[in-house]
């Protein structure tokens, strides 16, 4: 069977935090006589999946089906969150919290500048989350493999019971980690750090030698199966038991990179879903990344562009 046809008939089910990407695009030309500011004079806006839900946009933009599980606030943004992935083609598991605020990233920009970000958000409550860990374990009978997307904004809590339910269930897991403290991620398949997040974690390194060495080790440390060290101009490193896969970057011009993370994560899961081993599904994912950061804001990949 083709490539495409595999792709189109692998399910991934990915859960972490979402978030509304808002851009107000406007004009700059005076500044205010309030305070030494700029006053931009908005003349456009655009809205957009972010996060997590970015992730499962990728998968669906890329051909294959994706189901999304997440908490958001039981308000106008997760309303129009909600409505844009289920526009795009993503099947949603929202648990709605009307004690908090669904994450809103607002970005003002002029002449392709970003001025000014504004973020509204807050950490979801305990019962909710709970009773997400439920729907988890059922909707992983209808699934190839599993994402995890972490931005730190308190969806993933339960993170280890939901990556010893998966790997119980014979899934792969896939995680986009936050943060410095990875021994909640144990047990997982993979792991995509970037640059600067692993070196947060296993401190700095000079050479690849001792690049290998420590992702080796933390590798080992975690019980993964590999390490995917993403490094942005210098390409992607996939460290796994006895073996080192180096792919250069593929971008041919970088635009904007914000985003690119969910890009590699959400190809990396579909291409293992369709059945590609790593190195080959590593492969995927840098050229789908390339393809992104030529692109303002939080973008997808098309199945066309890719293939």
């Amino acid at each position: 069977m083709a490539l495409k046809d595999r792709v189109r008939s692998a399910r991934v089910l990915v859960v972490g935090d979402v978030m509304l990407d808002r851009y107000w695009f406007g004009d700059v030309e005076r500044i205010s006589p309030e305070a030494p500011v700029p006053v931009a004079k908005i003349n456009k806006t655009d809205e957009r999946a972010g996060g997590a839900a970015n992730v499962a946009r990728n998968i669906v933009s890329l051909g294959g089906q994706a189901k999304l599980l997440s908490v958001i606030g039981a308000d106008e943004a997760g309303n129009s969150l909600e409505r844009l992935l289920l526009a795009a083609g993503v099947e949603t598991g929202f648990h709605r919290d009307p004690d908090i605020s669904t994450t809103v990233k607002l970005r003002v920009l002029a002449r392709q500048q970003q001025l000014l970000r504004i973020d509204f958000e807050d950490l979801p409550g305990y019962e909710i989350l709970a009773a997400k860990l439920d729907e988890f374990k059922t909707s992983l009978l209808d699934t190839d493999v599993v994402i995890l997307s972490d931005y730190g904004k308190g969806t993933l809590t339960h993170v280890q019971d939901m990556i010893q339910i998966a790997r119980a269930a014979g899934k792969p897991v896939l995680v986009d980690p936050k943060g410095d403290e990875y021994q909640a991620y144990r047990g997982a398949t993979l792991l995509t750090p970037n640059r600067s997040e692993f070196r947060q974690v296993a401190g700095a390194w000079k050479g690849d030698a001792e690049l290998a060495e420590k992702a080796q080790a933390l590798r080992q440390q975690l019980d993964l199966t590999a390490l995917l060290v993403t490094r942005s101009e210098e390409g992607m490193t996939l460290f796994k038991e006895g073996e080192v896969v180096h792919k250069p970057t593929q971008a041919r011009e970088v635009f904007d990179v914000s985003g690119a993370g969910d890009t590699v994560i959400a190809t990396l899961g579909l291409m293992l879903a369709a059945g590609l081993d790593l190195p080959e599904a590593m492969d995927w994912s840098n050229k789908a990344a390339g393809i992104v950061v030529a692109k303002l804001g939080t973008a997808v990949a098309s199945a066309e562009e890719l293939f």
